[in-house]
């Protein structure tokens, strides 16, 4: 299926990490966005932060909460900097917990004042606040400021007095934490787990119902997603001022975006805008280094993601972090290069430049590239189509028996690898999820099936299933048997 500027399909599936600066900000495991645990479900899941000041066992707690080791432990004040995400689960209820850098109150440190708009964000976002505090140390005047922040942001917060480890008679110094206005101080040990059972109970009180956001099936979510300034509210206006059938908007509260549901002939969508259609004036250096954050957020609740890149200046640094960010997530893309109207052009100018793009966004390859004008219109109308498409396709399914013949066919045609006379055997190959295409391969030893026939047997699924503009997994299982 041809629909003009797309991109040849080829794949090449690569690791990739990203740092997002090379002072302040790591950016938390992409694994919080694979966490969603029930299929074809629409709700945002409720986001618990973990805030306090500096070394109050913080990250400590959020280790024994998400039940693994992700933020860095240690008795120096300022260690984590930024925000970490991970699944939790509780009450069979899946959430996200979020730990954050320690906020110290009126600091002049660069570093510091950072850590706290860091925190500032994960208070704007979360469903329910963590405070915690030691009670080794007692509360502090810092407790105090921090609690009035809390506070005035109006959020449920649940108070932790952290480092409470004696089993029994409940510390009576626990008793001074009620100054701080923030109802009963749950005593915690993030150390031996005392108290988390309670904590998360505290929390799942204020968890909206399930359902409350659940959207209908049929529509599809575009996360609009690119560097500040690349025209993604232009894009969202253009497609909402012309060809208009049904729209509503929906501010988008706590997560900063705006959803913009939008109907014609091609189908049902809803439009993401990570921007917030925000004014040029209120654009500071700030929400640049927020960008990501929020491309996260519009990225897990999509189906289909929009990468715009600003042909002006070509893939960028960033451009690859964002787009690196769906890749990762397993989501349906289209590569849009925007204000395609500015560039003066030649007969090899859109080759050119499709070349250009591939080459710096090599892992996604799989992705169609299509070239528009947010200001003029020019091309817009063929993003619809092509996001019906990649949706399509991240959502087939293929059977088992065309899968196995693709596999013997592969297989015949380049033999599988050998390592010290043991030769890699590939029993079968099934389809165990979409969106994106999941499958697995079950062998006699996985240390034979080598990346490089791994990513040959992508490419042949691909040559076979089209499988275009969506990512695809490829898990390798062992048999165990024994020859």
């Amino acid at each position: 299926m041809s629909y003009g500027e797309i991109s040849p399909i080829s794949y090449l599936l690569s690791p990739i990490f990203y740092l997002l600066s090379p002072i302040f900000y790591l950016l938390s495991p992409i694994s919080y966005l694979l966490s969603q645990t029930k299929k074809g479900s629409d709700f945002m899941k409720p986001l618990v932060a973990i805030v306090g000041r500096p070394n109050v066992g913080k990250s400590m707690l959020f280790n024994k909460l998400c039940g693994q080791r992700l933020s860095i432990v240690e008795d120096t004040p300022g260690v984590t900097r930024d925000r970490i995400y991970a699944p939790c689960e509780w009450r069979n209820r899946v959430f996200d917990l979020v730990d954050t850098g320690g906020i110290e109150p009126g600091t002049d440190d660069q570093i510091l004042s950072f850590m706290r708009e860091q925190a500032e964000i994960a208070i704007a976002n979360a469903t329910v606040i963590v405070f915690v505090c030691d009670v080794k140390t007692g509360m502090t005047a810092s407790d105090q400021e921090v609690a009035n922040m809390l506070l005035r942001s109006g959020k449920p917060v649940v108070l932790a007095v952290n480092k409470a480890d004696q089993v029994g008679r409940e510390n009576p110094d626990i008793y001074e934490f009620y100054n701080l206005g923030l109802g009963d101080p749950i005593p915690v040990s993030a150390v031996h787990g005392h108290g988390t059972g309670d904590l998360l109970d505290a929390c799942f009180a204020y968890f909206p119902p399930e359902d409350e956001e659940e959207e209908e099936d049929d529509v599809i979510k575009v996360a609009i997603i690119g560097k500040p300034n690349v025209g993604k509210s232009s894009l969202v206006n253009r497609i909402l001022g012309e060809e208009r059938v049904i729209v509503s908007d929906m501010a988008g509260t706590t997560r900063d975006a705006i959803d913009s549901y939008f109907e014609n002939e091609k189908g049902k969508f809803c439009f993401i805008d990570t921007a917030g259609m925000r004014k040029k004036s209120k654009v500071d250096d700030r929400i640049e280094k927020f960008s990501v954050l929020r491309s996260t957020m519009a990225i897990e609740r999509s189906d289909v993601c929009l990468i715009l890149i600003d042909a002006q200046e070509g893939v960028t640094e960033q451009d690859t972090k964002v787009a690196g960010l769906a890749h990762e997530a397993g989501k349906a893309c289209i590569i849009v290069v925007n204000k395609w109207d500015a560039i003066e052009k030649d007969g090899k100018t859109m080759d050119k430049m499709r070349q250009e793009v591939m080459r710096d966004l090599s892992y996604m390859t799989y992705a169609p590239i299509v070239f528009i004008s947010a200001l003029t219109g020019q091309r817009v109308d063929r993003l619809f189509d092509l996001i019906v498409y990649v949706n399509n396709q991240a959502a087939m399914r293929i059977t088992t028996g065309m899968l196995n013949s693709v596999l013997a066919d592969a297989t015949a045609r380049v033999q599988p690898p050998t390592d010290k006379g043991r030769r890699l055997k590939i029993y079968y190959m099934t389809q165990v999820g979409i969106k994106p295409p999941h499958f697995v391969c079950f062998c006699n030893d996985a240390r034979l099936f080598h990346f490089s026939y791994q990513r040959y047997l992508e490419n042949q699924i691909r040559a076979t299933f089209g499988l275009e503009g969506t990512p695809v997994r490829l898990t390798i299982r062992q048999k165990g048997e024994k020859e």
